[in-house]
């Protein structure tokens, strides 16, 4: 059992900004995850968006880093390598209620510190994006996309680059306070670690870690999301997220946001649900987000239905009130070396640094490590296939002819991609881990070509059998046992059509 300085539980986005913060410093630093990857909880689901702040109460910590999170992000963006769009955002109404509580969230935005909103007209609106709707519109600027899964495995990587040690289907069932020798031992299903300092951004489980550590196991509820996915089809028909106008509480029912990659996703709507990973989807909630989409985007069309998912929003509420409460960051005197982070939901992705930094400062403060002089922001990436002209692909087969090779046809991935893919910084090898790096299977076939292609691969590239190849999550194994079985005459004919061939 190896010693470390800090501990974060869960390597969802404010968890892997966590460790990337941490590794500023000379510390020993490792990352506890239950599930095969970052990510894999509700940083991954959700709209990828980048807040600008208009919402939430002024003064809030969540309205504090929401503002600073939108301000950095160009930065951020570039030294982690990660796609993304200050596109603006519109919200729209349709009557005069809508009208005034625009006009009470553009106040509010104001005062949070959120620049550049104002009112535009519905001609203004057909200027910017013919294929929104509304009679008329806030048009925020500093609003953005990006691809959320994408920027968590890079604050990852490069939190792993600077030192952080990341270990995946870890558990945490048990955290014990050695005060002798002033550690924590925290137990997994599987390993035992101890650590100086514990940070709880267990997101979802977060109360759960929190009661653990001697907090309370703060009461959350969890609010449910359903998505439509658009092929990139509908992608030419939407330049800019299109939000309607927030309801009494500051809330948005389904908006139309355009994706980093050019999809379009369509959602979410919002209700309560008990399951924990309750992410099925449903008839009944499928066909409301298409009968609202059609308001927000012209060109809601079935044809152009792709695929479809969930995401759950857990928040921090008052028992008895209902009410949804903050964000919470707290360092106890009365627990010691701990931070615990608990209801960070929406806009956890523009948040996510701010926090980490805030969450950090608490070890550095008391512990004064010293700096991490060879830290380097920086997380150099390479340039997809996809997105390169024909002269880039022509220097790139000849430099590694396995660029040649086109795996994943809907999203041109090569082979040579999905290699790297596979030997990742992060040691993660699920067929999902893969889509996640390189977008093979996310296209129009959503896999039918090239998923059997990408098992083949990790078969050969890690040396191990086609029932040890998993989808995702820790028992989803891709095959319980042979696909097909051949009698001897056919099996013969087979490989001698293959010689022939």
């Amino acid at each position: 059992m190896e010693n470390y300085d800090v501990l974060v539980i869960g390597a969802g986005v404010v968890g892997s900004a966590t460790a990337r913060e941490l590794s500023r410093y000379q510390l020993r630093i490792a990352v506890l995850e239950k599930e095969l990857d970052v990510g894999c909880g509700n940083s991954s689901r959700n709209t990828g968006m980048l807040h600008a702040g208009f919402t939430y109460k002024t003064g809030s910590l969540r309205a504090e880093c929401a503002v600073e999170g939108n301000r950095e992000f160009d930065q951020v963006a570039e030294e982690l390598g990660v796609p993304f769009h200050r596109t603006g955002k519109l919200v729209v109404g349709f009557t005069e209620h809508d009208r005034e509580n625009i006009l009470k969230y553009k106040a509010i935005g104001e005062a949070n510190g959120v620049e550049g909103m104002r009112m535009i007209t519905k001609e203004e609106i057909a200027a910017i994006d013919p294929n929104a709707g509304g009679e008329f519109a806030m048009f925020v600027p500093s609003s953005g996309i990006l691809d959320p899964m994408q920027y968590t495995i890079a604050l990852a990587e490069n939190a792993a680059q600077n030192g952080a040690e990341f270990f995946f289907g870890e558990e945490v069932t048990w955290i014990c306070r050695k005060n002798e020798e002033n550690l924590y031992l925290v137990q997994t299903k599987t390993s035992a670690f101890h650590t100086k300092w514990v940070i709880n951004c267990a997101g979802m489980y977060a109360s759960r870690i929190s009661a653990m550590l001697g907090y309370p196991d703060y009461p959350v509820k969890g609010f449910k999301g359903e998505y439509f996915v658009l092929d990139k089809k509908a992608g030419e028909f939407l330049s800019i997220p299109v939000y309607p106008a927030p309801n009494d509480k500051g809330g948005f029912s389904t908006h139309a946001t355009p994706t980093i990659d050019k999809n379009v996703l369509v959602g979410p709507d919002s209700y309560v649900t008990e399951g924990w990973e309750d992410y099925a989807v449903t008839k009944e909630h499928m066909d409301g987000l298409y009968s609202d989409g059609k308001k927000m985007f012209k060109q809601m069309k079935p044809e152009y239905f792709i695929r479809n998912f969930a995401g759950i929003r857990w928040k921090r509420v008052n028992p008895e009130t209902g009410e949804v409460l903050d964000f919470l960051l707290e360092a106890d005197e009365g627990h010691p070396n701990t931070v615990n982070l608990v209801g960070i939901e929406s806009p956890g992705i523009t948040c996510a640094l701010p926090l980490a930094r805030r969450a950090a400062e608490k070890l550095v403060k008391k512990e004064q490590p010293q700096r991490n002089l060879q830290f380097n922001p920086v997380r150099k990436t390479e340039k997809r296939f996809s997105e390169m002209d024909d002269k880039e692909r022509e220097e790139a087969i000849r430099e590694n002819p396995q660029y040649g090779e086109i795996v994943c046809r809907c999203e041109t991935v090569t082979r040579a991609e999905i290699l790297k893919a596979i030997h990742n910084p992060l040691g993660v090898h699920t067929v999902t881990g893969i889509k996640n790096r390189t977008r093979a299977t996310m296209g129009r076939c959503q896999g039918g070509y090239c998923e059997t292609r990408i098992t083949q691969m990790l078969e050969e590239e890690l040396g191990i059998c086609p029932k040890q190849v998993r989808f995702g999550k820790k028992d989803s194994y891709m095959f319980t046992g042979r696909v097909r079985e051949m009698e001897g005459s056919e099996r013969e004919g087979s490989e001698q059509g293959v010689n022939k061939g």
